[in-house]
């Protein structure tokens, strides 16, 4: 709500806002995209914004944006991550926000379709490394995060699985960096490539046992 006052928005509004989202992240489909982890990106977006030095304003849509991000989560890329900026939007604009920060949330939002915007966009780059902060867990936490994604998509199939999230891992693996900020590469860098190299690993040897001989 803090975020709402600063920005000048309508706290009854954002208070009925804040149930729907708080109703949407306690869906029980979700398993890793739940109040735990809106929490974390909330919490890690503000502090790495303010390291890069976002004045009150810019941290006021980081908020929102992170609050926004996951709010719509079907296990359905792109669809989900425009749902949820709509979602945002069509709050926001209940709220009575500026048409401008509307408009920049719903950007903010939008940079989680590819993780990918200006380099020079600070206020997007504070959101992105929040949002892959889980990458650089203790072994523990991160085998944790695998298992409850694998169970968000449980109605895709072993084969697709492991086809799909080892593409994923290869992707993420391939940017380096993989953190947009010197406070994400300090944190998280190390442990998130080798927590995704494992991974990796794992899903290879897997689709090597599954190949039939030739």
């Amino acid at each position: 709500m803090q975020a709402l006052v600063t920005l000048g928005g309508d706290l009854e509004a954002g208070a009925r806002a804040a149930a729907d989202l708080a109703a949407r992240y306690a869906q029980p489909h979700r398993r890793y995209h739940t109040t735990e982890h809106l929490e974390a990106v909330v919490r890690e977006s503000r502090e790495i914004g303010a390291e890069l030095g976002l004045d009150a304003r810019d941290l006021a849509l980081v908020a929102l944006a992170a609050c926004a991000h996951d709010v719509v989560y079907d296990a359905n890329p792109g669809h989900d991550e425009r749902h949820s900026a709509d979602w945002a939007v069509s709050w926001l604009e209940a709220a009575g926000l500026a048409a401008s920060d509307v408009l920049r949330v719903e950007e903010l939002v939008l940079t989680t379709l590819g993780h990918d915007a200006p380099a020079e966009d600070l206020a997007a780059s504070a959101l992105l490394d929040a949002d892959l902060a889980t990458l650089g867990a203790s072994d523990a936490a991160y085998d944790e995060y695998s298992r409850s994604v694998r169970a968000e998509y449980a109605a895709v199939s072993d084969a697709d699985w492991v086809t799909g999230r080892a593409k994923v891992l290869a992707s993420l693996l391939g940017r380096d960096p993989l953190y947009r900020t010197a406070a994400g590469r300090s944190r998280w860098e190390a442990a998130a490539k080798r927590n995704l190299a494992r991974e990796l690993a794992v899903l290879e040897t897997r689709a090597a046992g599954d190949r039939p001989d030739r």
